[in-house]
């Protein structure tokens, strides 16, 4: 088709005239302003993190011929997009010592660092600036939003492990070695962060308690939609198709998110003993939805999944990182169950703490199939959102049971542009968490003067040859 219509990105927001941005459309391409030329679209790199390991057996492929055909139970959700993942056994962990007594307190906060604490000033932050952040300093300043920092569950998870900050619990993204970034639980507070109007000091206004200000929110997504509706009329058919998806998608998350805080009100009200709504007498009353502990763990979490997709698509920002859930105290009561994640990982192979780590196992990798699956359906230039994205899913333990470290559980998600060979199982790659790092890095296209913690290579045979 044509290019005649080229513009860049930021000159269509500006022309909008509010803070909500667009997704790619084939008449716009990803100009460069100077040459006016259509250029690939940018890759995104984005983390998945599940505390506490995997059933090892349950989880890597029988073999690599199997892994597309007949993948193990872990994987099932993952099948329809297998052949745009890529799995690598042999990724060891950070060796731990002198914090053998902490291991919770480093599965999480070595992820993306691949670095241990300083041991010398263990009760402050102090690590190293952590993969995801080493992505926003090179890629934020041509997005609106440098980084996006989520998590299901807040932060404030405390524990004395070999005398380390309680910061290490809980968190994987560390802007600076001494400072760690907080991650957003709300939804709601994350659609406003991407969606909202920013104040005089480019800052984003949280949503208020009162319903005027939700009202006003309101108001302002309706309009700033109404725009983008009118916008149509002048794309061309395919660009209008994906104009009328995009703004679905916008709508959707809107709703679903409404959708569940009126149900914590109602079971709010229900729980103190006033009837909130027109029910018949004989009808059950509302489930009660805590966030991010409640019983609907996955469509919370499939809510945050959401958020980060439209945040890809809309180039809001190019890096993220989604922490799934944190270390001790994790229950998954939609699965039938209400034993804790930790406790059930110290099994001792008994067989019904095994079947209950496997089935959360699978649960999470299934929000994460969820959505890859998402960004798999949404084109973009000559392919997909997830060809043009680096996903990574993982866990800082091998195993739980006795806290092992040598064989590291990933799942590689999108062709980064090209750059990543997928739908492989590649069972005997020798390297450590840092090489996996310093490679993703590399195949988003993010310049390196150092490389990443304790790595000592590039994982050659997980990249494409061009």
């Amino acid at each position: 088709m044509s290019r005649s219509h080229l513009i860049d990105r930021r000159t269509c927001l500006k022309g909008i005239g509010v803070a909500l941005a667009l997704p790619l459309f084939e008449s716009m391409g990803w100009a460069e302003p100077e040459k006016k030329k259509a250029a690939k679209p940018p890759v995104r790199l984005g983390f998945m993190y599940m505390p506490h390991g995997v059933i090892m057996d349950q989880f890597w492929p029988a073999s690599p011929e199997s892994f597309l055909t007949a993948p193990p139970p872990a994987l099932e959700s993952l099948r329809p997009v297998l052949a745009q993942c890529l799995m690598l056994k042999g990724i060891s962990g950070v060796p731990i010592s002198p914090f053998n007594g902490a291991p919770h307190a480093l599965e999480l906060s070595t992820w993306l660092t691949a670095r241990l604490p300083d041991p010398d000033r263990r009760s402050q932050i102090n690590i190293s600036i952590s993969a995801d952040q080493i992505a926003a300093s090179y890629l934020g300043h041509l997005t609106s939003l440098p980084s996006l920092e989520l998590a299901t569950m807040p932060q404030t998870h405390k524990e004395n492990q070999e005398g380390l900050n309680e910061g290490y619990y809980s968190h994987c993204s560390y802007r600076s070695p001494t400072q760690a970034l907080p991650a957003e639980t709300n939804p709601r507070s994350v659609l406003q962060r991407l969606f909202g109007m920013p104040d005089q000091a480019g800052h984003t206004r949280s949503p208020g308690p009162s319903s005027q200000t939700s009202a006003l929110d309101r108001k302002m997504l309706d309009l700033v939609l109404g725009g983008a509706k009118d916008l149509r009329r002048n794309l061309p058919r395919d660009d209008q198709h994906k104009l009328d998806e995009y703004l679905d998608s916008v709508r959707s998350v809107e709703r679903r998110i409404a959708a569940i805080e009126y149900r914590q009100k109602e079971a709010a009200l229900e729980k103190a003993g006033v009837s909130s709504s027109k029910r018949h007498a004989s009808d059950s009353p509302p489930i009660e939805i805590k966030i991010p502990l409640g019983d609907k763990r996955s469509e919370y979490m499939q809510v945050m999944c959401d958020l980060n997709v439209l945040a890809f698509q809309t180039d809001t920002t190019r890096v993220s990182t989604y922490i799934g859930s944190t270390p001790n105290g994790v229950s998954y009561p939609e699965l039938g169950f209400k034993d804790t994640h930790h406790s059930q990982t110290h099994h001792a192979f008994e067989a019904e703490k095994v079947r209950k780590v496997a089935a959360i196992t699978a649960f999470n990798i299934e929000q994460f199939a969820y959505m890859v699956k998402r960004m798999a359906a949404i084109r973009e230039g000559d392919g997909t959102l997830l060809d043009n994205s680096i996903m990574m899913w993982g866990s800082g333990l091998e195993d739980g049971n006795k806290h092992q470290r040598e064989n590291l559980p990933f799942i590689v998600a999108g062709r980064g542009g090209g750059s990543i060979n997928t739908g492989r199982f590649l069972t005997n790659v020798r390297g450590n968490q840092g090489d996996l790092l310093t490679t993703l890095l590399g195949c988003a296209g993010v310049p390196l003067d150092r490389p990443i913690g304790i790595a000592k290579k590039s994982i050659t045979e997980m990249q494409a040859t061009i």
